[in-house]
């Protein structure tokens, strides 16, 4: 395989934990901005150590890092969205944290496939996107009680 691989690895893997660090922070603590923003960090340290981790034994130099920062940062935006709107529509905190745990690991598993890591981290900023997009309006509920 090419340094393309390895650098679709570092991604995926990288999106993998901003998936499980932003899940779990923001399930555990609270949909808060700061936990997005401690996620999001953290998220990038992890994704920037397994790029390097990549890089050690594989082609793809400042790549691999770079791939593994931009993966983590993409997979803490896409499922602190994901896992705000499950604490709102009444998920339990612990419950919450552990699929997204699960989530996490599948999603390691699947970066291995070639181009699936690349993938992901498209993937997820989009399905947030798009569940906020859907998301209804604060005070929409107050519409039904104007009268004609």
């Amino acid at each position: 395989m090419g340094g393309w691989y390895w650098i679709g690895v570092s991604v995926g893997l990288g999106t993998a934990a901003g998936v499980l660090l932003a899940g779990v922070l923001t399930a555990l603590s609270g949909a808060s901005r700061w936990s997005l923003l401690v996620a999001a960090v953290l998220a990038g340290v992890a994704g920037a150590s397994i790029g390097v981790a990549v890089d050690s034994f594989e082609p793809g130099g400042w790549a691999n890092w770079i791939g593994g920062i931009i993966g983590a940062v993409a997979g803490t935006l896409g499922a602190a969205q994901i896992v705000a709107g499950a604490l709102r529509r009444g998920g339990t905190r612990g419950g919450t944290a552990a699929l997204v745990t699960l989530a996490a690991i599948i999603l390691g598993a699947l970066a291995l496939v070639p181009v699936v890591g690349y993938l992901e981290a498209l993937a997820l900023p989009t399905l947030a996107a798009r569940l906020r997009r859907r998301m209804p309006d604060k005070h929409a509920g107050l519409r039904s009680l104007a009268r004609d």
